[in-house]
């Protein structure tokens, strides 16, 4: 690191830049005292940060990094869609594994459309406000990352390391480009800042975070916010919401916290007339 690229606060104090002790590490002469992993500074030594005790660190780790970056870029608030990674765009829908995700390409597009309405309210923030955040993979996450690419806008991508997983789709914004190992520490990131959550069709991954975040919601651990849900059709063959009311295992009142729609231009007005609850 050159005097140039050091901040204030790295200049003014007395102390060497960790970088610049680092680089003195690796210039010492060889000898078997300095070959040991002992001598190796703990905050170089790979094998040191990835041993089982250290898993507290790695958690701060992960959830500092997306956290202190988010807050350099200027965001401030997020829209969160959560969907399907195998729902194939309308232009794909005849190579779907099914009938049913090809008729679900619509979603791809609905995403798409979205994404493109919520980044222009974000750009009038300067970024600030209504940033698209997905998982940033294929599917539903790669139609909202695309549809803010589309209008000049950034977005943001929270990717988890799966053995099947694919690398970031290309619309997420670079440098919002966030990879995980812990999925806890990724919803985190994906509700920190959410301004609005938007579930489209999925599956498990999606079912998932949309319990996640209603059960934060009904229990007042998170502000209430606009929860939309596309595609009642989709969502009332797989989930029974009112049979859980009619049981008692949740409240009637609970069924108010979801609102299903159809269309992006349904969510947007959702949201932009949304009034917090007292």
């Amino acid at each position: 690191m050159n005097d140039a690229s050091k901040t204030a606060e790295d200049r003014a104090h007395p102390f060497p830049h960790s970088d610049e002790d680092a680089a003195r590490a690796s210039q010492i002469p060889d000898t078997p005292q300095t070959r040991s992993p002992s001598y190796q500074l703990a905050f170089t030594d790979r094998d040191f940060l990835l041993r089982e005790e250290l898993r507290p660190v790695r958690l701060q780790l992960e959830l500092l990094k997306p956290q202190m970056l988010l807050d350099e870029a200027g965001v401030e608030s997020t829209v969160v869609m959560f969907g399907g990674a195998r729902i194939p765009s309308p232009e794909n829908a005849a190579t779907a594994r099914t009938p049913a995700l090809a008729k679900l390409s619509a979603y791809y597009e609905e995403a798409r459309l979205f994404a493109r309405e919520m980044t222009r309210r974000s750009l009038e923030t300067g970024g600030r406000d209504f940033v698209i955040t997905t998982g940033g993979g294929p599917g539903v996450m790669e139609a909202g990352n695309l549809g803010a690419h589309e209008v000049g806008g950034k977005s943001i991508g929270l990717g988890i390391v799966l053995p099947h997983e694919q690398a970031p789709n290309l619309y997420v914004t670079p440098e919002l480009c966030f990879n995980f190992h812990y999925f806890a520490i990724r919803k985190m990131h994906f509700l920190m800042r959410a301004r609005a959550i938007t579930i489209f069709p999925g599956g498990f991954g999606t079912l998932d975070e949309t319990f996640e975040a209603l059960t934060l919601i009904q229990t007042g651990r998170m502000a209430r916010v606009p929860f939309l849900m596309f595609g009642a059709e989709f969502w009332d063959s797989i989930i029974n919401w009112k049979a859980l009311a009619e049981s008692g295992t949740i409240s009637e009142e609970d069924l108010g916290l979801i609102h299903y729609v159809e269309t992006a231009q349904e969510a947007v007005e959702i949201i932009d007339g949304w009034e917090k609850p007292r």
